[in-house]
C-alpha cells in the first residue's frame, strides 16, 4: 500500500492522539472547487461547517472566498469569529433556539433554512419583536432517496429533516402573508456521503417537477436553490483520490436542473472539502496477542474519531513507522466499550509498541465530533505550517 505523506520525524516529540491537517491539500481541493463553479453564473459556496470547524481549516476555508452553512448558533459565533461574512451564512437545523434565531438575525446572515411552520412562525414573531425582516427559504424533503448509510440519509419522507412536498403551497402561502419574513428560496438537502451522480440526478428532476408546479400556483420565481451537499470521498483510495470529482458533480446540476432566468444554485458541500485533508495520529500502546487474533492497541479512540463505532465507517490505516511484512490485527482504542474498535482482521506492517499509526480520510466527522468520555482530553490539532 502507498502511504501517504507526513513530517514523520517532527511527530515524534508530539503527544498522540492529534489531528493533522495538510493544508497544501486543502488549498489544492478548494482550488478545485472554485476551478468548476467560476464556469457557472451564479453559482455560491457554503461550507458546511458541522464537518470541521478547526479554526485554522476555517481560515483557509475563509480566505478562499466560501461563505458557510451552519446548524447552530455556536456554528454562527465561530465563523463570524473567523471572519465570514454574515451576509454569506445561512442557517439550517430542525431545532433553532431563540438565542440562536436572535444572533442569525442581530449578525444579519443571509437567510434562514426553514423547516417547520411552528418554526416559521416563531422566526416571525423574534423578527417582530427585533423591529427586523428575516429572509427565509423553506427546506422541502424531496422523498429522493440516496445510495448512502442509513444514518446520514437527510431526503425521505421518514426522515425529520425538512417540510413535506405536499405542504410546500402551503407554507408559502403562510409566509406571503407575515411581516416579519421574506421567502427568498427553497432549500434541498438529501444525504452525504454520495458517489453515485444518479442520485443527485434524481434531485434535479424532483426540483424541476416542484417548480414547474410553483408556476401552475401563479407563486414568484424564487431567488435562490439551495441544493445542500453530500458529494462522499474515497476513503479507500485516499492517496489515488485525494480530490473529489468536482467537474462531473458540478456538471451534473449545470445539465439537468433547470433554473429559471436569475436563479441563483447555492451548494453546502463538507465532507468532500475538509474529509482527505485530514488524518488522526495514534501511538501503538501495545500489541496483545490473543488465541485467534491479535490487537494492536492504540492511544485514540472512538472519543477521538466516533466514525467507525458509529457507522462502521472504514478508514484507511497505516503504520508510519514500520516497513516490515505484513500481520493482522484488530485495530482498536483503549475505550472501556466493544465498539471502540477502529478495524478488524486488517493488515498493517508488523507493529510494535510506539509505532505512530494514521487513520486517514478523517478530516470530515472527526475532530468536530470527538467527546470527552471517559473523562479523556480532546485531541489537539496540528497543520502543514506548524512544521514549516
Amino acid at each position: 500500500m502507498k502511504k501517504g505523506t507526513f513530517p514523520y520525524d517532527k511527530f515524534q516529540s508530539l503527544q498522540t492522539p492529534f489531528y493533522y491537517y495538510d493544508t497544501q491539500l486543502l488549498d489544492n481541493t478548494l482550488q478545485s472547487i472554485k476551478k468548476e463553479t467560476d464556469k457557472h453564473e451564479g453559482y455560491h459556496l457554503h461550507y458546511a461547517v458541522k464537518s470541521n470547524a478547526n479554526k485554522k481549516v476555517l481560515r483557509h476555508i475563509m480566505e478562499a472566498g466560501f461563505g458557510a452553512d451552519c446548524v447552530s448558533g455556536g456554528e454562527i459565533q465561530t465563523c463570524l469569529d473567523a471572519g465570514f461574512p454574515a451576509e454569506e451564512i445561512v442557517f439550517a437545523g430542525v431545532g433553532k433556539a431563540d438565542w440562536e434565531i436572535k444572533l442569525g438575525l442581530t449578525a444579519g446572515i443571509q437567510y434562514f433554512n426553514v423547516e417547520s411552520i411552528p418554526e416559521l412562525e416563531v422566526i416571525n414573531e423574534i423578527a417582530g419583536e427585533m423591529g427586523k425582516v428575516a429572509r427565509i427559504s423553506f427546506r422541502i424533503n424531496p422523498n429522493v432517496g440516496a445510495h448512502t448509510h442509513a444514518h446520514i440519509t437527510t431526503g425521505l419522507a421518514e426522515n425529520k429533516f425538512g417540510i413535506e412536498m405536499a405542504d410546500m403551497e402551503k407554507v408559502i402561502r403562510i409566509a406571503q402573508k407575515m411581516e416579519n419574513v421574506e421567502f427568498v428560496g427553497l432549500h434541498f438537502h438529501i444525504g452525504s456521503q454520495i458517489l453515485e451522480m444518479d442520485d443527485f440526478v434524481a434531485l434535479c428532476n424532483r426540483i424541476n417537477e416542484l417548480q414547474d408546479k410553483l408556476e401552475t400556483l401563479d407563486i414568484p420565481t424564487v431567488k435562490n436553490i439551495n441544493v445542500g451537499g453530500g458529494l462522499g470521498i474515497d476513503y479507500q483510495h485516499p492517496n489515488e483520490n485525494p480530490i473529489p470529482d468536482f467537474k462531473a458533480y458540478f456538471d451534473t446540476y449545470a445539465n439537468h436542473l433547470k433554473l429559471r432566468p436569475g436563479q441563483h444554485l447555492h451548494f453546502e458541500l463538507g465532507r468532500a472539502v475538509t474529509g482527505q485533508c485530514g488524518s488522526l495520529i495514534t501511538r501503538c500502546l501495545y500489541v496483545k496477542k490473543g488465541t485467534i487474533k491479535q490487537f494492536a492497541i492504540v492511544d485514540a479512540g472512538m472519543t477521538e474519531l466516533i466514525r467507525p463505532a458509529l457507522y462502521n465507517a472504514l478508514h484507511v490505516i497505516e503504520n508510519l513507522s514500520s516497513t516490515c511484512d505484513e500481520e493482522k490485527y484488530d485495530i482498536v482504542g483503549p475505550i472501556c466499550e466493544s465498539s471502540d474498535t477502529f478495524a478488524c482482521n486488517y493488515s498493517l506492517p508488523k507493529t510494535q509498541r510506539g509505532d505512530l499509526i494514521a487513520i486517514r480520510s478523517a478530516g470530515a466527522y472527526g475532530e468536530i465530533m470527538a467527546s470527552q468520555y471517559n473523562c479523556r482530553k480532546l485531541p489537539g490539532s496540528y497543520t502543514t505550517e506548524d512544521f514549516e
